[in-house]
């Protein structure tokens, strides 16, 4: 039956409704789509008091099974390198809460030298995330980038009021961090394209934890626009002294 004949029937009898859509859809597989194509809306996202987390990206992923994890950390390490550079040159601020994997006598510089170097099964995404002069740190001693650390201290002192949490693993140490920051009143992004777990059902969970319970949005990173502040013009003139009361 050709298209023709179905849109003519699809008129006149019910139980030819829903074929037009069907023909859609063969016309979008037969473009190499399994889907109509829609308009994929942007989210803006405002640089001031914003920070980009980048949880545990700086791992030599060395455990036994960590194969899978690597195979999707890898391809995950390029968008979420996008999507830093981004924000970046936006002024967002990359804070670094990483693991101190037991070492408390090593600062991250030698953290970040051992997981790029050659011997690390991890180092491909270390490479593509080895963070810059301009970036922050935390060392973290648990599964959130809050407890015992200095995260608090350095968001307040950025004035940050959103975080965009990212990075490895999303339903342990990224949905840890995310629980935390959702109880200090921060507004959540999680890009879902820039957090991996070991298995897609792991990562899947952590995901909808974060958007039903912590109210954070989880669309894909390339629908983030970064908004930078209007300055307001004030013309020069003579500054007023404050009141002292």
């Amino acid at each position: 039956m050709d298209e023709q004949t179905i849109r003519y029937r699809a008129g006149l009898r019910p139980e030819f409704k829903g074929l037009r859509a069907a023909c859609a859809m063969a016309r979008a597989a037969a473009n190499g789509s399994s889907k109509p194509h829609r308009a994929r809306r942007s989210i803006a996202v405002p640089a001031s008091g914003t920070a980009l987390l980048l949880i545990d990206v700086i791992n030599d992923l060395a455990f036994n099974g960590s194969q899978a994890l690597i195979a999707q950390a890898e391809p995950m390490a390029l968008r979420l390198a996008a999507l830093k550079r981004r924000a970046s040159a936006a002024g967002i601020p990359a804070i670094y809460v990483n693991d101190n994997f037991g070492q408390w006598r090593s600062d991250f510089r030698k953290t970040v030298a051992h997981c790029v170097s050659r011997s690390s099964p991890g180092r491909r995404v270390s490479q593509r995330l080895k963070p810059t002069s301009r970036d922050y740190f935390v060392l973290k001693p648990k599964h959130s980038g809050f407890f015992d650390t200095t995260l608090d201290t350095l968001l307040e002192m950025l004035g940050i009021r959103r975080v965009i949490v990212s990075g490895i693993a999303g339903n342990i140490c990224v949905l840890f961090t995310a629980n935390d920051a959702y109880m200090r009143d921060l507004k959540l992004f999680a890009p879902d394209d820039c957090i991996v777990s070991n298995t897609a059902a792991d990562n899947d969970h952590a995901l909808r934890q974060i958007a039903t319970v912590l109210k954070g949005n989880t669309a894909d990173s390339s629908r983030l626009v970064f908004r930078r502040a209007r300055r307001n013009k004030v013309a020069a003139g003579p500054r007023r002294r404050e009141s002292g009361r």
